[in-house]
């Protein structure tokens, strides 16, 4: 494949969950501009991950055959620091942005950095290795990424509008990414062991429920809803 075909099999699933999470934003949709502004957020991060994961991998070397070490590597070399580096620009530069008015933003803007991360990522595996491993990143890695941002998403969306538990909820926002992401990884970076594959695959349907059920959940609680009359206006109206 030549390199505009590479280029476009490297874009296309970041910007195409790009799209459906902002087709998703039903009740009030965010800027464009601030939403590109968001993806360009995500491809910065990926130079904070190499800042931040450098020094680590320099002093903290570990054998791949280890499965104790691949926990550390999953969990902490890679899960732990991206995570990190997307939490910081949807955290500390979008949270406090006034477009971010209901709990379902904190979704659009963590999916929208995120797969601008996940698409720096892609460009770089598959002008590296090719074009199956950018097929089969469409399916798992990229999707992979658009879950964890929809689950931090969902804490710094119910954090912003909690009245009292805003530190709780913007803590579980980087931590539970962080668990899945790893979890997601560690499955993936123990695949010599023969079936654990599984886990991997596994752990990915787990967050694609998940992210659902978050996402139909801040559309529920979402305060652009059309007010629902109430009971009594109801049947004052029949009676007329």
């Amino acid at each position: 494949m030549n390199f505009l075909g590479l280029f476009a099999l490297a874009l296309a699933p970041g910007i195409a969950i790009g799209i459906y999470i902002y087709l998703k934003d039903s009740h009030e949709r965010e800027p464009i501009h601030l939403l590109m502004l968001s993806f360009l957020y995500g491809g910065l991060s990926t130079a904070i991950t190499y800042l931040l994961s450098y020094p680590i991998h320099l002093f903290f070397l570990t054998e791949s055959a280890n499965v104790l070490d691949q926990f550390f590597n999953a969990f902490f070399k890679v899960a732990l620091i991206e995570e990190f580096s997307k939490f910081i620009f949807v955290r500390f530069i979008l949270y406090p942005n006034k477009n971010f008015n209901e709990p379902f933003d904190g979704i659009v803007y963590a999916v929208m950095v995120s797969m601008g991360f996940a698409t720096v990522e892609n460009l770089i595996y598959v002008f590296e290795q090719g074009v199956v491993t950018g097929i089969l990143r469409v399916f798992t890695a990229v999707p992979a990424h658009a879950t964890f941002a929809v689950i931090m998403g969902y804490f710094l969306g119910k954090a912003k509008f909690s009245e009292s538990r805003s530190v709780y909820f913007s803590v579980l926002a980087l931590i539970a990414p962080a668990f899945f992401h790893g979890t997601y990884d560690y499955f993936w970076f123990i695949s010599y062991v023969p079936g654990l594959w599984v886990g991997g695959i596994a752990s990915l349907v787990i967050g694609f429920v998940l992210s659902r059920r978050a996402i139909n959940a801040h559309h529920r609680n979402s305060p652009f809803l059309p007010k629902q009359p109430r009971q009594e206006e109801v049947k004052n109206d029949n009676e007329n």
